[in-house]
């Protein structure tokens, strides 16, 4: 069996050249599929460790280790995408095209490239074969789909993801397992157009007022949870966009809402879509104005499989002890655990066992108060090495226990 300790400690040797990795890939922040310098850099990078990597979908990357012993495939995923938001962190490897890895994608994917070098220099050892999924647009929620569509859950018996965490009271480097079930909401984008008719200001009667209607749909929906929802139901509808006209003195002809919806089952993701429908086109109607809805990009609920999480919570617990390795659902039954965030891995949760981990990278008592996706948020490098092995180990012992 491989000892998980060595490993830790060979990434924590490495803990330099992984912060370096992960610092040239914050200061080149790329977005969506548009990784014009991230992809080719990451592809040279496992090129030296002697790789040759496969692209796969629009701008994905994939690798395989191990191979020469028969067993199963285990798939470790890393997102590469940025976020189209200005930088105010003050780091000095900041990117200043307004462009952030606000979510901490360069530390995900600066991660992955350590846990390939560490596998690479162990590939004798491995039973099986770990894979390596290299993934755009993840802020998106199209780059998993377009990677799977491509072919790169094929053979695949089980597969794991590593989230950082900034702004958490906990020490860098602790890691929660995510619960088994569902453990980050599905997500749907929509955006609903409401069409009237212009006119001069003065003159409200020659025309149709589509911003009145468009506020009516606002307040219309927040009926929603209040009255077609059980108590129980976890939702949330946003509208966070509303955009109409030009003039002051002018109604125009049409305004803009867009909005998210996020949701834990595929029922109540289906009921609320409908109704959001149902409602913007009714209330329009009575504002004699009319009503499109269309919804964008999305992803499904990511579904933490229950054997994969007894057996992470297990090797991580091993790797780092029971006071930095921590169970999600022993913190959700006691209230300790939040949040909402969706995640374009739940497609690869729906295809194959899988399982989420929470990575803390970043304490708020220690110069690190800001969430995920603000942008003053900075992350602790200190969590890189153990996120590195955490992947590493955890890849490893599965494939050992499961042949």
């Amino acid at each position: 069996m491989l000892n998980c300790t060595i490993i830790l400690e060979e990434a924590r040797r490495d803990a330099g050249r992984i912060a370096e990795d992960r610092r040239w890939l914050h200061a080149h922040a790329e977005t969506g599929f548009d990784l014009a310098e991230t992809l080719p850099w990451v592809r040279a990078r496992l090129e030296e460790m002697g790789y040759a990597p496969r692209p796969l979908g629009r701008a994905g990357l994939s690798v395989d280790v191990g191979g020469k012993r028969p067993g199963k495939t285990f798939l470790l995923r890393a997102d590469m995408d940025a976020l189209p938001i200005q930088e105010e962190s003050g780091v000095d490897f900041s990117c200043a095209a307004g462009r952030m890895h606000a979510c901490g994608h360069d530390l995900h994917t600066a991660m992955l490239l350590e846990a390939a070098r560490i596998l690479k220099a162990h590939e004798d050892e491995i039973t099986g074969t770990v894979r390596l999924m290299f993934q755009p647009a993840e802020e998106i929620f199209e780059g998993s789909r377009d990677m799977i569509g491509a072919g790169i859950l094929e053979g695949v018996d089980a597969a794991m993801m590593i989230h950082v965490m900034a702004g958490v009271p906990l020490p860098a480097g602790s890691v929660i397992v995510s619960p088994p079930g569902v453990s980050a909401p599905a997500a749907d984008y929509f955006t609903v157009t409401v069409q009237g008719q212009g006119c001069h200001g003065s003159a409200p009667q020659d025309g149709v007022d589509p911003l009145s209607a468009a506020a009516h749909i606002v307040v219309a929906l927040q009926e929603l949870h209040a009255r077609e929802l059980s108590p129980n139901a976890r939702a949330v509808l946003t509208v966070g966009t509303f955009h109409a006209g030009a003039a002051a003195n002018a109604i125009p002809d049409t305004a803009v809402l867009g909005g998210s919806i996020r949701t834990y089952d595929e029922k109540t993701r289906a009921q609320l879509k409908q109704r959001l429908t149902e409602i913007s086109q009714g209330t329009a109607a009575v504002f004699r104005a009319s009503a499109s809805v269309e919804f964008g990009s999305g992803c499904p609920t990511l579904v933490n499989n229950a054997d994969l999480v007894r057996d992470a919570e297990k090797y991580t617990a091993e790797l780092l002890g029971p006071e930095r390795a921590l169970s999600g659902q022993k913190m959700a039954a006691s209230g300790g655990l939040s949040g909402g965030g969706s995640e374009d891995f739940a497609y690869v949760s729906q295809e194959v066992p899988s399982v989420m981990l929470a990575l803390a990278a970043g304490e708020p008592a220690k110069g690190y108060p800001y969430p995920q996706h603000h942008p003053k948020v900075k992350f602790d490098e200190e969590a890189l090495p153990t996120g590195s092995a955490i992947l590493t180990c955890c890849a490893l012992r599965w494939l050992e226990e499961h042949p």
